[in-house]
């Protein structure tokens, strides 16, 4: 059966509306699954209307209003942006709001069943807390409403998968947070998420968490006590893995196809090699010509896959949005709901 994608529109003061018609205006996708986007139907009109591409906005109640025709784009109505009040590329109350209310249906049509998967546009984390829903991104209320303990950011493009052991916590607290239990946690979940992407043992490594992976303790003792443990436990479970690896030269081997996927040990060291592949800036410009990244919540009973970049608020409006990371984000969704129903 056709899988049915339900996408939030992110922050209707950013690129999110953008993104969402732009990625539907595309034909292969609709041969491919039954998308709807869940969001502000008069937003999302202004938006198509201004990025002049023939298209029909068609705001439905209920998913089961939608009819999934390529240049009909549906959209179940939230009505819930006051349009003349919308100011785009500011931070608002009411715009994170509606960014938060989308994501939360989508998550309840997901746990009811009545889609198979959900893909996220961008929302601004200060518009979110503005509105008084203090969470730290997607991945945190995806696991709040789904009830979900183990759970972690996968980020994926052509050439990287890479899970990471801690997300938006300060670095000091990712180093406590970096145990033996929590690192062979994420190669589980990596593992099985690379099966279900179609490779049958995948080659995974884990990074260090210090410097040169901790030169034998001169370093930190982190991967002598926390890192190296987990490790040799998922070697005993079966899993093809290796480490601590260095991660100054780990992620140069994984973009030459040496892993199947990487474990990072905090944020930065994870995201900053995975945009420097899949990010292309225009200098000339002064924006990103190319975005191109997924996002996955794993651990979670529902899908979820998501862009891997911010609202850019400073392009806000102006048509120049880069659709590709949400294209692979709903493709990344179809090849996950697929697999699940096998």
């Amino acid at each position: 059966m056709t899988p049915i994608i339900g996408i939030s529109m992110g922050d209707p003061a950013g690129i999110g509306p953008e993104i969402c018609i732009k990625a539907l205006s595309n034909s292969y996708i609709y041969e491919q699954c039954h998308p709807f986007i869940v969001g502000d139907a008069n937003v999302l009109k202004k938006t198509a209307e201004d990025l002049h591409l023939s298209l029909t906005v068609n705001p439905v109640r209920s998913h089961e209003e939608a009819i999934f025709k390529h240049g009909c784009i549906d959209v179940l109505d939230m009505q819930s942006v006051n349009l003349p009040e919308l100011r785009l590329g500011e931070v608002s109350a009411m715009a994170g709001d509606a960014a938060f209310q989308a994501v939360r249906k989508v998550i309840e049509l997901a746990l009811n069943g009545d889609i198979d998967a959900t893909v996220t546009a961008p929302i601004n984390k200060e518009s979110i807390h503005k509105a008084g829903h203090n969470f730290s991104g997607h991945t945190e209320i995806y696991a709040h409403f789904t009830n979900t303990k183990k759970y972690a950011m996968l980020l994926v493009d052509d050439s990287l998968r890479v899970i990471h052991a801690t997300t938006h916590v300060s670095l000091r607290k990712a180093c406590d947070l970096c145990t033996k239990a929590r690192v062979l946690e994420v190669i589980q979940l990596l593992h099985d998420a690379c099966v279900q992407f179609g490779i049958a043992n995948p080659r995974i490594a884990v990074a260090g968490l210090n410097p040169h992976a901790g030169e034998n303790g001169l370093f930190g003792d982190e991967e002598i006590n926390e890192i190296i443990p987990a490790i040799v436990e998922a070697k005993e479970k079966g899993f093809n893995v290796e480490g601590p690896v260095p991660p100054d030269t780990m992620f140069v081997k994984a973009v030459q196809k040496k892993y199947d996927g990487c474990v990072a040990m905090y944020h930065d060291q994870g995201h900053i090699p995975f945009k420097l592949e899949g990010f292309q800036w225009d200098n000339e410009k002064q924006t990103m010509k190319s975005v191109k990244g997924v996002n996955i919540t794993l651990g979670l009973p529902i899908i979820r896959t998501s862009v891997d970049h911010g609202t850019a608020f400073e392009v806000a409006g102006k048509g120049i949005a880069s659709p590709d990371a949400m294209l692979l984000a709903i493709d990344y969704a179809i090849l996950m709901s697929k697999y699940k129903k096998k």
